[in-house]
């Protein structure tokens, strides 16, 4: 009894190892179960392909085209400005277009006089927002030229010019409005939900 004892102390932990592939199989006294390493096998590396040399060079010039294209995309539609929620025409709206049609029927003369007036805005509209750009465009650029230079004379009036003034805020205007007000029209009372996004 006691060297049956002895022959199962000496297998309490088992251990067998291949040392070529780094594989083991154990056994533990507690609790008593097997283990096994993950197989360490390795794939063949992939021969490469020979690509023509002209082919290569079109690949990157074809990429260099698209990545020039995106920028001056970019750069066509730097000045454009945030769009504004409120000025956009809701979607349901929209498809409701041919419901809220009026069916009225103008003469001809009418018509026309109104197309051309319509054309006649839109050019007007489109020559003070092209003035208007260039404007601010010209005053920017003014700017950082005189700060330029202001900063070549003295940079203590250089740091002074570039704060902020404090005085121009809070700032309110009233100017002209889009459609003159309507004497006696009581406003309807409403809920109101601020759903205005912030842009960061």
């Amino acid at each position: 009894m006691s060297s049956t004892m002895k022959l199962l102390a000496s297998f309490t932990r088992l251990s067998l190892r291949e040392s070529s592939f780094q594989r083991s199989i154990s056994t533990a006294a507690a609790p008593l179960c097997f283990r096994l390493t993950q197989v360490v096998e390795a794939e063949p590396l992939k021969k490469k392909k020979k690509m023509d040399p002209m082919l290569v060079r079109q690949r990157e010039e074809r990429k260099k085209k698209k990545i020039e294209k995106q920028i001056r995309r970019l750069e066509k539609n730097a000045s454009q400005l945030k769009p504004i929620d409120e000025l956009e025409v809701p979607r349901t709206i929209m498809q409701e277009k041919e419901i809220r049609k009026r069916s009225i029927q103008l003469q001809e003369e009418v018509h026309d006089q109104r197309v051309a007036l319509l054309k006649e805005w839109s050019q007007y509209k489109y020559q003070q927002h092209l003035a208007e750009t260039t404007m601010i465009d010209e005053v920017m650029a003014s700017q950082q030229h005189a700060l330029e230079e202001l900063r070549k004379v003295s940079e203590e009036l250089w740091l002074e010019a570039i704060q902020l003034d404090q005085t121009l805020l809070p700032y309110r205007a009233r100017g002209p409005l889009r459609t003159p007000p309507i004497e006696g029209y009581n406003t309807p009372d409403g809920e109101y939900f601020n759903r205005t996004k912030k842009w960061d």
